[in-house]
């Protein structure tokens, strides 16, 4: 009886343990550490590992030390990395600034309909990036009777061979990207732009500040957050995008035109079964993210105490 009466109060105690507000947070917080822990860490911690090895099999991996980082000095990494920084900077510049200005323009009601407006920019997001992909290949072919050769011909324009040369080919890549994120991102300028109380206006009207002077003293400080954020993600899928890329070059990448550094990692992976190159890119690009971002975030502010 003492033994049973024992066990009932270690059960109980544990029970009572479970419920112990010093514990309980750690019981909520235990599945995302356990998925953090097996999703992100322990991938990179591999893929670190990987990078400093020659891999020719499941079983086969032998230490080659910095032979894998020494390897990225080749023409065709190089053009990889300048096409992903032309592509980020342009995807930057062109992602901030357009949906900011559609944004204000929806948000002050100069336009009749602005709900209209918000979901018609907003369908391009949930269209496929391979179908939109393949739509734009086949309008920018290199044929003359291309829709936009045809357009340039009706303009006076000799026809473009868009997609075999490395500017056009951009081009219609942040082409691409505007139509299919401009609406997302107008969405979170909204968002910030609904945040902002009517006072401040005000206050900036009765000083006599103009339309421009409302926008550079009012508008942008208080959307600051938003406008770190959009920067932040934009710079991240500049670098790492890859499926608009294959979408609308597909296997026809003649001279790397296209190719980023996404791409090029999967091409050293996959094609040419070199895992452990492909782990020096990955690395590569991962550092080369966060110190961009981590500059842009210093010029914008993000780590300045507010006074």
């Amino acid at each position: 009886m003492q033994n049973r009466s024992a066990g009932k109060t270690v059960k109980r105690r544990g029970i009572r343990s479970l419920s112990d507000p010093k514990v309980v947070p750690y019981v909520f917080v235990a599945p995302f550490i356990v998925f953090f822990l097996f999703v992100y860490m322990y991938p990179l911690i591999m893929t670190v590992i990987m990078s400093f090895q020659q891999i020719d099999g499941p079983n086969h991996h032998q230490f080659i030390g910095l032979k894998n980082y020494q390897k990225l000095n080749t023409r065709d990494f190089q053009m990889a990395l300048q096409t992903s920084g032309r592509y980020a900077l342009w995807d930057v510049i062109v992602l901030t600034i357009v949906p900011l200005l559609i944004a204000c323009i929806l948000h002050s009601g100069l336009a009749k309909g602005s709900g209209f407006f918000k979901s018609l920019f907003f369908i391009p997001s949930l269209t496929s990036i391979i179908v939109a992909g393949i739509v734009f290949r086949l309008a920018f072919g290199t044929l003359e009777t291309a829709t936009m050769n045809r357009l340039m011909t009706a303009m006076g324009f000799q026809p473009v061979k868009w997609l075999s040369y490395a500017g056009p080919g951009n081009f219609v890549l942040i082409l691409l990207t505007l139509w299919r994120w401009n609406g997302v991102n107008i969405v979170y300028y909204l968002s910030g732009l609904q945040s902002i109380p009517t006072d401040y206006y005000e206050a900036a009207q009765i000083d006599g500040a103009s339309a421009l002077q409302k926008f550079f003293h009012v508008t942008l400080p208080c959307i600051r957050p938003v406008l770190i954020y959009v920067i932040t993600i934009t710079v991240l899928g500049g670098f790492s995008m890859f499926t608009e890329s294959v979408a609308l070059w597909q296997q026809n990448n003649a001279g790397g035109v296209g190719r980023t550094i996404v791409g090029y990692m999967y091409m050293v992976g996959f094609k040419k079964n070199n895992l452990g190159l492909a782990s020096a890119v990955g690395l590569t690009l991962l550092v080369l993210v966060v110190a961009v971002n981590l500059v842009q975030l210093v010029l914008m502010g993000f780590f300045r105490k507010e006074e």
